[in-house]
């Protein structure tokens, strides 16, 4: 008799499509020159600076994971949490850096080829450069796929775990993934902006030279954050909210009565999502002359064929795995329309051709104090489209798949929702890491002096990239908002058995003071967390202006072209800046939900997880649209417009792009790990909370 229990071998069969695809596109690559000798030098220096921080980082964060493998194995030979979390979290932890240095590697390895082939043609740059994307997007989702599907066999067919057990076990797995993330995305993004604002603030304003300009000491610093933070740090964020989203929907099938077949169907879907998007990569490609909109709409192309394929195929699946409720066909869909919905207005508010960015490029005739303040205006208006889309993803999934007749139905249709956003992950992410390697395959030409004509074709890659990065930053927030609310649901579920073993009731009615509290403790922890991972940037940005200047004035002939800066003096300080800040922000996020529960209970860390949650999705929203305007409305005014570079105009947008630049690439992507990881530490933690809390 056909068994969907014995299916799940299909996990595996994904993880190896998506992986040997990242493998042929890694060699495809690599198969294209590195240039002149300049560029390989240029190339070899960033690659030097990545590897060098990732090795510290990497280093430090071991320190973290061995406390908290020694915290959980106690905790499991005390019978508060399963014997297999220890294991769990450090392979969730371990394929999550992996994840994001594979990515890393393939993008410095991928930044003077781009510049190379564009200096063959716009198409060929475009293909060298996404193809080192899809390195990325597809390792993430092969080794998330690998992860989970071994320890589903392992739990089934060696423990002899039942479905329950599965479920309720595997939803704890996510939390390694989650704080190999936060430290990722934190410490990566401190390090970018740092460099990025020193650069910045000394370069071109004080100077007055161009970015990427060979005689700025940061520009190296620069070149290697945009691999560390939005490469290593994005891979290892999107990792986790992959994976976390599988995951509470398999806690999630038994409640609902489900069974193996709801635990089946996420699965089945991610192979489905691998395959679409292998067949969607096949689509992006562009003439020599496309302007903005055309580079657009031709990653949008293979994001969609994608997608579209993904609902086709959905369809019959959905119909034959859980016979015949094409109601959850309905939330699955809700997640990929929201998933593109997102995309498109995040583009909106943050393309420069769009009226938004345009206008906020035109308050920079009236100065620096304008800019500022249009882009804060813009970023908070642009809130209001992802959280009405998502509210509206959320009531359709849980209405559609049944909750008006049975609550666990519904819920289950809201954690597929955030499984169908994430499907076709590989290719969204693609478009995303693509980004970083146009930035740097940029600066590359400007370094090594190639002919303006490159430089013109890797500046409308750049442009691109500033866009797919904004819209993939969107992309992460909203899912990470539906992962964050189906882990929630999976918290409560579990909070409720382990409160009934011990003889308590969950009271969750908003009115109870622990819940209240909880909402206010869930709020200040994202306004906290920001203002840390702001102010880092600013310790650690202001030690590269000092050592920039320095460098200006005590070595002779820089500004001539006469003497090299000394590169790795940035950088070291850049790296050491961002290990040291990344501590308290990361730690902060583990030790406030545990002692909040302690005190207040159960209940109260309901009520902080939902607080987190809709704090951190609209201050997320906030931080990135306006991050990513400030940056568009500078290259729209060095695109030629408004007196285009050197203007007063270009000056005043410089300084609204350094602002932004913490925001879009620091506090903002990190809060998307904060919401999920604050969910994952309390469901782990759960039994601990409810045996030993005070309320």
């Amino acid at each position: 008799m056909f068994k969907l229990e014995n299916m799940f071998w299909i996990g595996i069969l994904g993880a190896l499509i998506a992986l040997c695809f990242a493998y042929a596109q890694s060699r495809k690559v690599m198969s294209y020159s590195e240039g002149t000798p300049a560029m390989q030098k240029i190339a070899a220096a960033i690659r030097q600076g990545a590897n060098a921080f990732l090795r510290r980082q990497y280093s430090s964060v071991l320190k973290f994971f061995i406390v908290m493998v020694i915290v959980l194995a106690l905790l499991a030979i005390a019978g508060l949490v399963s014997k297999y979390v220890p294991f769990a979290f450090l392979t969730g932890g371990c394929f999550s850096a992996l994840a994001g240095f594979i990515g890393m590697k393939i993008a410095t390895s991928a930044n003077a080829r781009t510049a190379n082939a564009a200096s063959e043609s716009l198409n060929k740059g475009l293909r060298v450069a996404f193809s080192s994307g899809a390195v990325m997007g597809f390792t993430v989702v092969g080794l998330g796929l690998f992860d989970i599907s071994m320890w589903f066999h392992l739990l089934k067919y060696v423990f002899k775990a039942d479905s329950y057990t599965i479920g309720t076990t595997m939803v704890m797995f996510g939390m390694g993934a989650s704080a190999m993330a936060l430290f990722a995305r934190v410490g990566g993004g401190i390090f970018t902006k740092a460099a990025d604002v020193g650069a910045d603030l000394v370069g071109k304003v004080e100077a007055g030279i161009p970015e990427d300009d060979h005689r700025n000491p940061a520009v190296i610093a620069d070149n290697v954050g945009d691999n560390v933070g939005d490469v290593a740090g994005m891979g290892a964020d999107l990792y986790e909210s992959y994976v976390g989203a599988i995951l509470s929907t398999l806690a999630l099938s038994t409640a609902a009565g489900y069974g193996w077949a709801g635990m089946f169907l996420p699965l089945a879907l991610a192979v489905v999502g691998v395959i679409a998007s292998v067949i969607g990569t096949f689509f992006i490609r562009t003439g020599e002359n496309a302007d903005q909109r055309a580079l657009l709409k031709t990653l949008r192309t293979g994001t969609y064929i994608a997608a579209i394929l993904a609902a086709v195929i959905a369809a019959p699946l959905t119909y034959f795995i859980m016979d015949g409720r094409m109601g959850i066909y309905v939330a699955i869909l809700c997640g990929l329309a929201a998933g593109c919905a997102i995309g498109y207005f995040t583009e909106y508010f943050t393309s420069d051709t769009y009226k938004p960015t345009q206008n906020l490029a035109d308050a920079s005739k009236t100065g620096p104090a304008t800019v500022v303040i249009g882009g804060i205006s813009l970023g908070l208006i642009s809130t209001s489209a992802p959280i009405l889309i998502v509210s509206a993803a959320v009531l359709i999934s849980f209405f559609s798949a049944g909750g008006a007749s049975s609550f666990s139905q519904g819920l289950y249709g809201i954690a597929i929702a955030a499984v169908g956003m994430l499907s076709t992950l590989a290719i969204t992410l693609a478009t995303d890491a693509y980004g970083p390697v146009a930035d740097n395959a940029g600066g590359i030409a400007q370094m090594s002096g190639l002919d303006e004509k490159v430089r013109e074709r890797t500046d409308a890659l750049d442009s691109l990239g500033n866009t797919t990065a904004a819209t993939g930053k969107g992309f992460a927030i909203g899912s990470a908002a539906l992962t964050a609310l189906a882990l929630l649901i999976s918290y409560v579920d579990i909070a409720k058995t382990k409160a009934a073993e011990v003889g308590k009731d969950l009271d969750l009615n908003l009115i109870n003071p622990a819940v209240l509290i909880g909402i206010f403790i869930g709020v200040m922890l994202v306004f906290i967390f920001s203002a840390l991972a702001m102010n880092s940037v600013q310790k650690a940005a202001q030690s590269i202006v000092v050592e920039v200047r320095r460098q200006f004035r005590e070595i002779a002939g820089i500004m001539e072209g006469k003497a090299d800066p000394d590169y790795a003096a940035c950088v070291d300080l850049c790296t050491r800046g961002a290990l040291k800040e990344m501590v308290l922000p990361a730690t902060l996020a583990v030790v406030v939900p545990i002692v909040a529960g302690l005190i207040l209970g159960a209940n109260g860390v309901v009520g902080l997880l939902c607080g987190a949650t809709v704090a951190g999705f609209a201050m997320a929203v906030f931080m990135s649209n306006s991050g990513g305007a400030w940056d568009n409305a500078k290259k729209y005014i060095e695109g030629g417009h408004l007196g285009g570079k050197g203007s007063d105009e270009h000056k005043a947008a410089v300084i609204g792009d350094t602002i932004g630049d913490p925001f879009k690439d620091t506090a903002g992507p990190s809060l998307n790990i904060l919401i999920k990881l604050v969910s994952t530490v309390s469901i782990v933690f759960a039994s601990l909370i409810v045996k030993f809390s005070i309320l």
